[in-house]
């Protein structure tokens, strides 16, 4: 459900893209500036990184986001996630099935792994996470980190309590009414 906010916003933007004559290109050209304007907002109230994102639907935005990491103390808070989020609780739903992701930037290995739990059909994306390493947003460690093992990763990680773990799994495994994802 949305709030009054996110409704007008998405009404307005309904309205102004349902008047576009190109379909494709003119659309998705538009839907990505939006998520540049995110991103510039963004930074004009401090609210963290240089980064925005819209999540559309049958021509419509349903979720955007700024990165407000800083201003949220929260270093979950991107661009993508806080979209998808949006997008998500707006539809219903915890997938975005027949919808476009246009972000900012190419999305850091956390809303990577955000974006395909959620299976939207397209991202589109602006810069590179290579723009994004030349402004002090440089993920490359962490892509070399997921693929250590645990115990070669520079932040110790140390399993315990595995077999008591295993019952959620055993308890998932035999639930009859789970919505699978």
């Amino acid at each position: 459900m949305c709030n009054s906010f996110n409704k007008k916003f998405l009404d307005e933007a309904a309205k102004h893209w349902s008047g576009s004559e190109d379909q494709s290109d003119g659309r998705a050209n538009g839907f990505m500036k939006e998520a540049i304007q995110l991103a510039l907002r963004g930074l004009d109230n401090n609210d963290g990184g240089p980064f925005g994102c819209v999540i559309v639907k049958d021509g419509k935005i349903i979720g955007r986001g700024n990165n407000r990491v800083t201003s949220e103390h929260d270093p979950t808070a991107h661009a993508e996630i806080l979209a998808i989020r949006e997008a998500c609780a707006h539809l219903g739903s915890h997938q975005l099935e027949g919808c476009v992701i246009y972000t900012s930037c190419e999305p850091c290995p956390m809303c990577l792994g955000a974006i395909y739990w959620a299976r939207p059909d397209q991202v589109f994306y602006a810069g590179t996470r290579e723009d994004a390493a030349k402004s002090g947003f440089d993920d490359a460690f962490i892509y070399e980190q997921i693929g250590l093992p645990p115990e070669g990763r520079s932040i110790e990680f140390l399993q315990m309590d595995r077999k008591e773990a295993q019952l959620a799994f055993k308890r998932w495994d035999e639930k009859e009414d789970k919505t699978e994802y």
